[in-house]
């Protein structure tokens, strides 16, 4: 026999697009049901992503730190790491939050459903594995927050204990004496960085030309530059056509014009070269539900699918792929299935990069901008002129906007250097808000803070920097770029 429920809002994952849904939902008063495998909500990224790589990163952090003291006359010595410890307090913090998680759900009256859910049809669920049995759930919408996994290579499947993914790899099993990380986007980047600095050899292998290819290459530079000091190779235009077992280590076959070696042995490999969205849900064919190229499912700017009654929001319905995205959208859903006139119209989405330094960006892009051919000026503020960066010994860092020559209207904000993720959101607002050049020389900024290098680099548009020297432009030169 199944157990009959019913509920006014489903949402099926517990990420932070779904219990941020189911979180709000109830705020607003709505009848909600969070369904997940999972002991509390949180998903992928409390449980295997954001919060474990960026413990991981910090302690990463630390060590460097410690290193780079001796620049000012402080020797600490190398670190002894008791990995052990360091898996149990990272395992500790997750527990903590998730377990909070859970605490907060009770207070706000969300059934939570352990289980596996399936779609019967537009407005039944079934969840199996739920601890009291199998159970079926009316309800008058859904919204499904599935999320993402690691996405795998076409003729790179071998199955072994020694080939990660971003999961896996956040296990911190041990660390390999050497370790090859295929793929030089964030996540290859963030977890090569960890690795490294607790003592593995490093190679990183991109098949593109440069690392991080969706951010601008000004950005990247200090970041490239600081990994290739890191790291024992980083090999860029090189594919990976083979693995293989190889005694205790793995066998990988490298092709590209600069590869000397092409038969190579390491003792893992990790696997990170993006993820693919969670859209085979089961059943999901029962519904009028499209999904669409990539496999994401098709939603409007309501986050509504095909079927009215279902919406979907966060991974499985397009890129970006981040958290802060998926928590936004499951604020416009609820709106949505409520009546609500809300759409999901963001004039900027925030990226960061958390490898060191930092890599921040948000808005237009000066790549996008090029190849659209969109009319803009870029203003660069280097931190080599800031004092706080100066202070820090850290001056490889800059600062950019892309602004509209004519109305002056900022576009787009990145930053690379220590911090820039906790910086950009200055930039978020600027954009949502329609903010000037201007608007920003005249937002007094502390001194000295790395948060000036935003205001300078506005000045930096007008010929104005106190720090930077660059000779002003004439409102008759500004339209002609």
């Amino acid at each position: 026999m199944r157990k009959m429920t019913s509920t006014k809002l489903a949402v099926v994952g517990a990420g932070p697009g779904g219990y941020a849904a189911a979180f709000f939902a109830a705020d607003l008063g709505v009848d909600v049901t969070l369904i997940d495998p999972a002991p509390n909500p949180g998903g992928v990224c409390l449980y295997r992503g954001c919060i474990p790589s960026k413990a991981l990163l910090h302690v990463a952090n630390v060590i460097q730190e410690s290193r780079h003291a001796s620049a000012f006359g402080i020797e600490f010595g190398e670190p002894r790491i008791e990995f052990a410890k360091l898996r149990g307090w990272k395992d500790a913090l997750v527990k903590r939050l998730t377990d909070g998680l859970g605490q907060v759900a009770r207070q706000r009256k969300v059934k939570y459903l352990r289980g596996n859910a399936a779609i019967l049809d537009a407005n039944t669920l079934q969840v199996d594995g739920v601890e009291d049995g199998p159970q079926r759930v009316q309800f008058e919408h859904a919204i499904l927050a599935t999320g993402s996994r690691p996405a795998r290579v076409h003729g790179l499947t071998l199955e072994s204990s020694r080939v990660l993914d971003s999961s896996s790899a956040l296990e911190l099993e041990d660390v390999p004496s050497t370790l090859l990380v295929v793929g030089g986007g964030y996540i290859g980047l963030e977890l090569g960085t960890v690795y490294a600095t607790l003592g593995s050899r490093v190679t990183i292998v991109e098949m593109t030309s440069g690392l991080l290819p969706g951010a601008d290459r000004d950005l990247v530079v200090p970041v490239a530059r600081r990994m290739g000091h890191l790291c024992e190779a980083v090999l860029l235009e090189t594919r990976v056509v083979a693995l293989e077992e190889d005694g205790p280590g793995i066998a990988v076959t490298l092709e590209g014009a600069k590869v000397s070696e092409p038969r190579q042995v390491f003792d893992k490999v990790l696997i990170s070269v993006g993820r693919v969205p969670n859209s085979n849900i089961p059943g999901l064919e029962n519904t009028r539900v499209k999904v669409g190229p990539g496999g994401f499912i098709e939603v409007d700017a309501q986050r509504r699918t095909a079927e009215p009654s279902i919406f979907a929001i966060g991974d499985v319905v397009g890129e970006p792929m981040l958290a802060h995205k998926a928590s936004h959208e499951a604020r416009v859903a609820v709106e949505a299935t409520m009546g609500g006139a809300t759409v999901f119209a963001p004039a900027a989405i925030p990226a960061v990069v958390f490898t060191d330094p930092e890599l921040a960006w948000c808005g237009l892009t000066e790549q996008q901008a090029r190849s659209e051919g969109r009319r803009i000026e870029v203003a660069r503020f280097p931190w080599a002129a800031s004092g706080r960066s100066v202070t820090l010994d850290r001056t490889d860092g800059v600062t950019k906007l892309i602004v509209d020559p004519d109305t002056e209207r900022v576009l787009g904000v990145g930053m690379t250097g220590p911090g820039a993720g906790e910086l950009v959101a200055e930039g978020v607002l600027a954009i949502e808000m329609g903010a000037t050049a201007s608007d920003l020389t005249r937002t007094i900024h502390p001194h000295p803070t790395l948060s000036e290098t935003i205001m300078e680099s506005a000045e930096v548009f007008f010929g104005q920097s106190t720090h930077v020297y660059k000779p002003r432009k004439q409102p008759a030169e500004i339209s002609k770029i």
